[in-house]
């Protein structure tokens, strides 16, 4: 019976290795190397509500205090302190400069205590390290390492922290750069679970999708590694390599012939960290970034999309609560403040001013073919519509907008999240239901380029619908047409992609705004690339703007941020034909 303390993981047992491994000199304690001191602790959770864990805590002898050490979390943490394995090394290598004054943190995974010892505990082990969400990082970062800054002075800089683990350890440890990368950026990955544990086998695919992060990244596993109901561990680490070369990370995979055992990974291990610290302190780059600035259009899809002198930087800030962008004919952008109940503006230099005061709490926005400025005020249940000098007029009455678009025509579709419907408005003024079923939570809507096609995003679930539209603004052939990649961990209902706001590219490409990014569909549907979210908070809503629509400006929290593109967007009032796409 596994038990709570054994640590003796089936995962690392198993044994199969086809020759041996011999630990090197820098594995062995040596004469005249100052010993660092191993403090064990013991935490229980609120992340992981009941659970209580052992951790143990390095500090090697050149630590002074004055100035912050970096930092390293080990996974499985016993195993690696186990004889001294991991501060031996850390020992003799931070004593002839291979690494920096580092802090080393090994963390058990938890378990909840039971009532008696007839009683198995729930072992929390693969809940922990196998999802892919961003919950076990929020326990390094909210709990783990706020503990331990109480007694060291650890960096607060991701260049000076890594992240390490064996087995489902390994995947963890990239998880937790991966969604977090401004608190990690260098991870140790030995034998990693890269397998459908809890999903871990999508990260082969959204490595080449998501735009590329500063991370470096060390992989081991050997040709008889095991390849059970979850996968193949040596192909999935293999796919995981091939995917962080195309995307231009900096990595290095080694290979051997050994199985799912720490062999192979503890005699490496001084070699693993000698090139997971080479550099400090110099910053880990993305890969746009180490290459001068260029990137492998062919390689990386999704640089054909990002401008690679370009990154997020904020147009406005300090909001209360940023929605509804909206673009006019000489590319300036407005935004709603749904909380502040007020429209601002964002012109050609960049200066944000007050538009409007008093919008009922309007959350939507767009311009029409007449020029104005047409809100959705959820607050008094309308859309209205601005002239230039901010007089407004009433379009509808009643209504429950939660986003809405224009055509050229000046007909206007609407979503009603509450009620699962997508509305139709004519210019003059009459309205009916054109959708109702099928969308859990209708959100972000947009008629398409050529307008032959009105999208529909559903923030519960993994799709962006199509419709085509008829003559006389019906929808018919409805479909959950576009494919979005879902976020783990979601806490409360239903399975959500957090999908709201959407645009489209002069090329028929469809930006949505989600939890994870900015994701990208190519015309036919698929998912073809990720943006990164400009900030911890969920993007909202997006819209292109700035000179030739070049500039992708995206609502998150209380800012507006702004990125240049390759691609370019449309004014909605303007039909254009959208070329061939490529099936």
């Amino acid at each position: 019976m596994i038990t709570r303390f054994s640590l003796c993981l089936a995962v690392l047992c198993v044994v199969s290795a086809a020759q041996e491994y011999t630990p090197g000199p820098d594995s062995q304690r040596r004469e005249g190397v100052p010993k660092g001191s191993v403090t064990r602790y013991s935490w229980t959770s609120r992340i992981y509500p009941g659970t209580v864990r052992d951790y143990w805590v390095y500090a090697p002898a050149q630590y002074q205090g004055a100035k912050p050490a970096c930092v390293m979390v080990f996974q499985d943490g016993s195993a690696f302190v186990k004889d001294d394995r991991v501060p031996i090394v850390f020992d003799n290598l931070i004593q002839s400069g291979a690494m920096p004054v580092t802090i080393g943190i090994f963390i058990n995974p938890g378990t909840p205590p039971v009532l008696s010892n007839k009683h198995q505990p729930r072992w929390n082990r693969s809940y922990e390290y196998d999802g892919l969400g961003d919950r076990y990082a929020r326990f390094l970062t909210e709990e783990i390492l706020p503990e331990v800054a109480k007694h060291y002075n650890l960096s607060s800089d991701p260049n000076g922290r890594a992240i390490a683990g064996l087995s489902s350890g390994g995947i963890a440890a990239f998880t937790a750069a991966f969604t977090r990368p401004d608190a990690f950026r260098r991870v140790m990955s030995f034998i990693g679970s890269f397998a459908n544990l809890r999903g871990g086998d999508v990260y082969a695919a959204l490595i080449r999708k998501m735009e590329p992060l500063p991370l470096r990244v060390f992989l081991q596993d050997g040709t008889n590694d095991l390849n059970l109901y979850g996968g193949n561990w040596y192909l999935a680490n293999q796919e995981i390599a091939s995917s962080l070369d195309l995307a231009g990370y900096d990595y290095k995979f080694v290979t051997g012939s050994g199985g799912h055992d720490t062999q192979h990974a503890f005699a490496i291990l001084p070699d693993a960290l000698r090139w997971l610290w080479e550099g400090h302190p110099k910053p880990v780059r993305r890969s746009t970034e180490a290459h001068g600035g260029t990137m492998t259009v062919e390689r990386h899809f999704i640089t054909q999309i990002l401008d690679p002198a370009s990154d997020w930087e904020p147009a406005t800030t300090r909001h209360k609560l940023a929605a509804g962008l909206a673009v006019n004919q000489d590319g300036e952008v407005y935004f709603a403040d749904s909380i502040e109940s007020r429209i601002y503006k964002i012109d050609e230099a960049g200066k944000t001013s007050l538009f409007r005061d008093d919008t009922g709490n309007a959350t939507g926005l767009m311009f029409g073919p007449d020029g104005r400025l047409y809100a959705a005020q959820k607050g008094r249940r309308q859309i209205v519509a601005y002239a230039r000098d901010g007089k407004e007029t009433v379009i509808a009455t009643g209504v429950n907008a939660e986003d809405f678009t224009v055509s050229s025509l000046g007909e206007i579709y609407f979503t009603d999240s509450a009620a699962h419907r997508i509305w139709f408005a004519d210019a003059k003024g009459g309205r009916r239901v054109v959708h109702e079923g099928g969308l859990v939570v209708p959100n972000g809507v947009r008629i398409s380029p050529d307008e032959s096609a009105l999208l529909v995003s559903d923030n519960a679930t993994r799709w962006v619908w199509s419709f085509q539209i008829q003559a006389g603004g019906s929808l018919i052939n409805g479909e959950p047409y576009h494919h979005l990649e879902l976020p783990d961990g979601v806490e409360d209902g239903p399975i959500r992609s957090g999908a709201k706001g959407i645009v489209m590219d002069a090329d028929g490409f469809l930006y949505t705004a989600t939890k994870l990014g900015i994701q990208i569909n190519d015309p036919p549907g698929k998912m073809v690339g990720i943006i990164r979210k400009p900030s911890a908070a969920d993007p909202a809503s997006l819209v292109f703007g700035g000179k030739g629509l070049h500039d992708l400006y995206v609502a998150s929290g209380d800012t507006i941020f702004r990125r240049r593109l390759r691609s370019h967007g449309t004014f909605p009032w303007i039909p254009i034909q959208l070329p061939e796409p490529e099936l």
